[in-house]
């Protein structure tokens, strides 16, 4: 039960970091997907890198205190869990319009 609520709290920490990554792009990496004469559409990828990079963190403290082969499965899963609901969502896809 306490693994379960850990990965839950996991997977919305890394939900909150993707679309806080996605609206507010502090690095503006920016894919260009489809180049059409109305709109443009464009993926930041800034909120992935930033949940990549928090999952990096969270599995390298996880080392250092030695859970590493019972919690990073679940961290993993958290992860996987959140990429997919965020991409699902649209986070970090952009309609760019000339109009």
């Amino acid at each position: 039960m306490k693994k379960t609520l850990v990965t839950l709290l996991q997977l919305v920490l890394f939900l909150l970091v993707f679309l806080a990554g996605s609206l507010f792009p502090p690095f503006h990496i920016e894919h260009v997907l489809i180049a059409a004469p109305g709109s443009t559409r464009v993926f930041v990828a800034d909120g992935l890198l930033l949940m990549l990079a928090l999952y990096v963190l969270i599995v390298a403290v996880e080392a250092l205190t030695k859970r590493l082969r019972t919690a990073a499965p679940w961290t993993t899963t958290a992860l996987v869990l959140a990429a997919i609901l965020g991409f699902m969502m649209k986070f970090g896809f952009l309609t760019r319009s000339a109009y």
